[in-house]
């Protein structure tokens, strides 16, 4: 490009330097000697050769940097998902105490409706000796005027008797059914704590995991950027000893033609300034055509994402959220305090206007719905990363290109799809 830059130039002065019938001849222009330029083509094959060594060692540094960036993906999504496992144990134990808790008042209460059974069964027995009524009992066997009466007075008093020690026994089975009740109560709640304190367990485990990942690729972030402004830096010496090189080459091309026919060089220059002009057309690009059945509803609501800012842990149905802390990458970039989506949020979001309800998690998203291999990949299927589709979610608009929240730091895009680690299955809800 700065070659026919300065032939350009050259053509065009030599048009202006002869224009005219009367115009005298031109000094003679600079002519480096061999050796100059020998020692400046040496000057760029060393740099070109010191740009190819930084370049592959950028590319390796970036490709591990990428499988950094995989894992910390991988760990944020786990992260998603101790999350959400922890608040469905939290649930769960909170309910098992409410049950608990109403199991022990039942107990206590049919506890308590012993004791006043028994109370009222000695009461009973008590005035069986002290009345001499009927309900009496040495009084009312005494009371008797007939051997029938007597024994119409004995019925009648053991009948109240087993009646009293019947309604004894039922209050008796209500207090071990209450007391078996409560002890089952206390036994689902320990279960439900103990499921508790594993999902706490997780979810450190998975926090912790997650900040290791960042960390190790926030040093190979600092590795790369280290290797890419070393690379610019010789870049820049290069295209400099090229730009030296190049200026004496055009010195000894326009040396060259000021030896040559004055003609020569008008024709020479007009050619130059013709090439000069000449450029191809640029093609129109074509427009998308219209939205329309479930698929396109789900692809349009994806697509006014567009530009909407990453950020980790946002997103839900109705649209972006506030992220969550991550204690790492995505603090960096504010996502705790900033709106936006991350990968799962997207989906969530997209497909929430089919009534598709994805909980926010990749890995529970891949398996929502039928498996389908990637070749066979439609619009609006879900592409995965990751083991168990557990690094990154995507949502595939065809023609090898997808719509996805990449990463904190960066936006909501369409790009070519990234091949490499994607699962062979893609997830299709619709």
């Amino acid at each position: 490009m700065v070659r026919w830059a300065l032939s350009v130039v050259v053509a065009l002065s030599a048009v202006v330097g002869l224009a005219g019938p009367g115009a005298a001849a031109p000094p003679p222009p600079p002519n480096p000697g061999d050796a100059e330029i020998g020692a400046g083509r040496q000057e760029v094959d060393a740099k070109a050769a010191r740009v190819g060594e930084l370049t592959g060692a950028l590319a390796e540094a970036e490709a591990r940097l990428q499988h950094l960036t995989d894992d910390v993906a991988f760990t944020m999504e786990l992260a998603n998902k101790a999350r959400v496992d922890l608040e469905a144990a939290r649930r769960e134990a909170d309910g098992a105490r409410r049950e608990a808790e109403a199991a022990q008042v039942e107990a206590a209460a049919a506890a308590r409706a012993v004791e006043d059974a028994r109370d009222r069964l000695d009461e009973f027995a008590a005035a069986s000796f002290r009345q001499g009524s009927t309900v009496g009992s040495l009084s009312a066997y005494l009371g008797a005027s007939s051997p029938q009466d007597l024994l119409a007075r004995a019925q009648l008093l053991g009948a109240v008797g087993d009646s009293s020690l019947d309604a004894m026994d039922d209050v008796e089975r209500t207090r071990a059914e209450g007391a078996n009740k409560n002890a089952a109560a206390r036994a689902a709640l320990a279960l439900a704590d103990e499921k508790r304190a594993a999902a706490d367990r997780a979810a450190a485990d998975a926090d912790s995991a997650r900040i290791t990942a960042q960390r190790a690729q926030q040093d190979q972030a600092s590795e790369a950027r280290a290797i890419q402004e070393d690379k610019a830096r010789v870049e820049g010496e290069l295209d400099r000893a090229r730009s030296t090189v190049e200026g004496m080459e055009a010195q000894r091309a326009q040396y060259d033609r000021w030896l040559a026919d004055k003609r020569r060089e008008e024709e020479a220059a007009a050619l130059a300034a013709q090439q000069a002009v000449a450029r191809p057309p640029v093609p129109a690009r074509p427009v998308a055509g219209p939205v329309g059945n479930r698929v396109e509803i789900v692809v349009e609501r994806a697509l006014r994402q567009l530009g909407v800012r990453y950020s980790w842990g946002g997103g839900n149905y109705d649209g972006p959220t506030v992220g969550i802390r991550d204690w790492g990458v995505g603090d960096s970039y504010g996502d705790y305090y900033t709106v936006g989506f991350d990968c799962s949020g997207l989906m969530m979001y997209a497909f929430a206007g089919v009534g598709v309800h994805l909980p926010h998690y990749s890995g529970y998203q891949h398996n929502a719905g039928r498996k389908v291999p990637l070749s066979q990949a439609r619009r609006g299927d879900l592409l995965f990363w990751g083991p168990g589709g557990g690094t990154h979610v995507a949502l595939y608009l065809g023609g090898g290109m997808m719509v996805e929240a990449p990463y904190s730091g960066s936006h909501v895009r369409v790009a070519p799809v990234r091949y490499g680690g994607v699962l062979p299955y893609v997830t299709r809800l619709l």
